[in-house]
């Protein structure tokens, strides 16, 4: 008697944490993780900040800590200070009360609950719009909130490996009034190639014309120049221009707590008066969902933003990270063009964050891979965060010879 599950087909592995399995398999000891997500240190170790450790210490140590539930809307404390980080203490929507956050599980969570809020309250048949090259989970989690799949508005100009302004600009003029606009507040991914204040402008401008909805994924706040107020500006921005939006925030990177899963959504309304309502709401959705959020990690980012003396400390850490990446960047593009590698690298050190989109195809990613045993995504994006001292040459000699060795198919 066979099953009821037997039919159940195999779902296809995900790209970026197939790849992880594949490099973990690897015994070569030649091999380099550059498909990874997460911050590394210069000896190629996982990093959990001081001050991160600091504080989770002393929640232990505190015998009045329990753990108790939390609200479906979570920890209080998190949600306000987390609305004051990326909005601004000063914003005019906070002011008004036209700002409603949730905690969230990380910013996948917070795109989930917006998106399933949206289906539910806006329409189940709202356009999502996603820049073309994008992380891939914004694909998954759009259709799985119960909206039609995602399209596409071009984003990245692949000569240059900057942003397309004029194709970006383009595309979201033809979108319907009332469409969602995925936007990557900073350091985006996968490119890092973020517009300059110029055309996040021009961006703004399209998105009040044609009456759009901006939802801002923002998992990299501070991470990407190292400054929390630089790399809020395109969200504050957008928001002083009275727009109804959405804004999901990640601390996996900025506090270094991938597996806490902390985050927040919130809703910003252009006139005061549905908060309450809107609270109700999305508490019942994530009712339905996981019921409420952890409580550890939003326990501990709470107490970093809420105390000036651990936010100043945070700050710093934030630059030191920044920098690391940036260094790597530097040295990167150095040792390509001191192999003379074919072509120009300069996008290496002009795209910011976590990820660089080097260009290389498909098949020259799969030449790396099988004889160097460098792993990244099939796309050519490659974490910086990856990189060392030690492994920065071999990576480049790796991509030379991928340039100079397969012919661009792709």
């Amino acid at each position: 008697m066979s099953s009821i599950f037997s039919s159940v087909p195999t779902a296809p592995p995900d790209a970026i944490l197939g790849l992880t399995a594949q490099f973990r398999a690897d015994p070569d000891p030649r091999k380099v993780n550059l498909g990874v997500g997460a911050f590394r240190t210069s000896s190629n170790k996982p990093y959990v900040l001081p001050v991160v450790r600091r504080v989770e210490q002393q929640l232990a140590d505190d015998p009045s800590s329990t753990h108790e539930y939390l609200p479906q809307d979570g920890l209080k404390s998190f949600c306000d200070a987390s609305a004051r980080l990326i909005l601004g203490a000063d914003s005019p929507a906070l002011a008004d009360g036209r700002v409603t956050t949730v905690q969230a599980l990380s910013g996948t969570g917070a795109l989930r609950v917006g998106f399933a809020f949206v289906a539910n309250f806006i329409s189940s048949s709202t356009n999502v719009y996603v820049p073309k090259q994008t992380w891939s989970n914004h694909r998954n989690v759009i259709p799985a909130a119960g909206l039609p799949r995602a399209l596409e508005y071009r984003y990245l100009d692949p000569r240059t490996g900057a942003v397309d302004i004029a194709a970006l600009v383009e595309d979201l003029d033809k979108a319907p009034a009332g469409s969602i606009i995925l936007l990557h507040g900073c350091a985006h991914n996968p490119t890092g190639a973020d517009p300059t204040q110029a055309q996040w402008l021009q961006i703004l401008d399209v998105v009040k014309r044609r009456k759009l909805v901006p939802f801002f994924d923002n998992a990299y706040q501070g991470f990407a120049s190292g400054s929390l107020e630089t790399d809020a500006w395109s969200v504050r921005t957008f928001v002083a221009a009275g727009l109804d939006m959405l804004v999901a925030q990640s601390y996996a990177k900025n506090m270094g707590m991938y597996g806490e899963r902390v985050g927040a959504l919130s809703v910003v309304a252009s006139s005061a008066g549905a908060e309450d309502a809107v609270r109700s709401q999305l508490k019942a959705t994530i009712r339905a969902m996981y019921s409420s959020p952890p409580k550890h990690g939003a326990m501990v980012a709470a107490a970093i933003l809420g105390d000036d003396k651990l936010f100043a400390e945070w700050e710093g850490e934030l630059v030191k990270m920044s920098a690391r990446i940036m260094d790597m960047r530097v040295k990167l593009k150095a040792a390509l063009e001191k192999n003379a590698t074919p072509g120009n690298w300069d996008r290496i050190t002009s795209q910011i964050g976590m990820f660089s989109y080097t260009g290389l195809t498909s098949q020259q990613v799969t030449f790396m891979r099988e004889k160097y045993h460098v792993y990244m995504t099939a796309n050519g994006r490659i974490s910086m965060a990856g990189l060392t001292d030690d492994t920065v040459q071999y990576v480049a000699d790796a991509m030379k010879d991928a340039v100079e060795s397969v012919v661009k198919q792709d």
